[in-house]
Formats: structure tokens, sequence, C-alpha cells
């Protein structure tokens, strides 16, 4: 099995060496590249189409947020998913970065662990949407978010059960978390999931949380 390949795009170098060290010390993971701005990631990804591209929101030239829709909007470019990474002082950009397209955000500060699940999970087609960095990020910023506004996604569609998981897919639930909290096996919940991401035209499960938010499913 080849290993995943990840593209760094951070402008503190050091950053970029931190995340490098600990990418290359793991097991069916490479670094396929660094990148200092939001312009040099997009070529990053142009060049050598990572499986995974970790990428700060507030650098030079090009910004995260740009750089994402950038590549997001190139259908050449959609092998590559962008895992976000954010501070808490940069709280208002994570909901922009899941609209755009982002495989899901992760607080900088994050323990190893989670980083390299992120990475594992992105290059799987899945998104670390972390349960305390769901509630404790999105929620604090939604309500005052200006592209949170606007006419609220059609649920129409979704059976009384689907319209359930997405709420709890909006609190930031893994499967096996909803699988739990619903009494069901974790197939099931899989198969909920899937059928409201079919229905509401979602990329993925990262989308899914911005549609609950924009639903009015969380508060």
């Amino acid at each position: 099995m080849s290993a995943v390949r990840v593209g760094l795009a951070d402008d503190q170098a050091l950053v970029r060496m931190g995340l490098r060290v600990l990418i290359e010390e793991e097991d069916g993971l490479e670094v396929a590249g660094e990148a200092g701005d939001g312009a040099e990631a997009v070529e990053l990804v142009r060049r050598e189409h990572p499986d995974v591209l970790l990428m700060d929101v507030r650098m030079p030239v090009m910004n995260g947020i740009e750089a994402l829709r950038a590549i997001a909007s190139d259908e050449a470019l959609s092998g590559t998913r962008v895992v976000v990474l954010t501070t808490f002082e940069l709280d208002e950009y994570v909901f922009d970065a899941l609209r755009a397209g982002a495989a899901g955000f992760l607080i900088k500060d994050s323990p190893p662990e989670e980083l390299l699940r992120a990475i594992r999970l992105a290059a799987e087609g899945e998104s670390l949407l972390s349960p305390s960095v769901t509630r404790r990020v999105i929620s604090s910023f939604t309500a005052a978010a200006p592209s949170a506004e606007g006419p609220r996604p059609d649920l129409g569609g979704l059976t009384e059960r689907e319209r359930e998981v997405l709420s709890l897919v909006g609190e930031g639930l893994s499967n096996a978390e909803i699988a739990e909290r619903l009494f069901v096996s974790p197939a099931t919940a899989r198969t909920h999931v899937s059928r409201a991401m079919v229905k509401l035209h979602a990329r993925d499960r990262a989308q899914l949380v911005v549609i609950a938010y924009r639903a009015g499913l969380v508060r």
C-alpha cells in the first residue's frame, strides 16, 4: 500500500519543520512538499498532487481560505483533500473554510495523534470534526458570522431520522457516537449520514456541519 503524501503550507518555517518531523516519523505517511504562502500552496498541489494538504489560514500573498477556494474550484486538483489549521484567534475563518471545501480543520495546538488521525481520515475521504473542536469553535462564531446568514437549506427531502442524524453531525459526533446516541449500529449510522450527504448534495461530512448550522438544527 502506497504512503499517504502530505503537503505542508504555513508561513512559519519552524511550524513546517515540526509537521515534517511528525509526519516523516509516522509509518505510511510522507511529506510531498512545502509552501510558505497560499500562492505557493496552490502551485504545490498543482505540481505534486498530494493526497492531503495541511494549510494555515493566515499567510502572505494569498491566505489559506483563498488558496483553498482556488484548489477546490479546480477539477484537476480534486484528488487533494485540504485540512485547514487554525488558532482560536482565527475562529471566524473556520466557517468559511468548511464552506470552501475543507476536509476539516484543526486547532494548531491539537495533540500530534489528532493531527495524524486527521491526515489519515482526510486521505480516506472522511473529515476530522472533533466534537470538542466543533462545539468550541463553530458555535463560538456561527451566530455572528455574516457568511452564515442567508436562506436556510431545504431539508424537505430528509426523513425524520436523517434530520436527527444531521443534527448530531452538526454537533461534531462521529458515526460511532451517533450510533450510540440513537441505539443503532455504526453501519446504520454511516448509511444515514451518506444518504443525507447525497440528498443535500454535500461534498463531505464537513459540509454537512455547515448545512446543519445554517438550517438551525444546532445552537
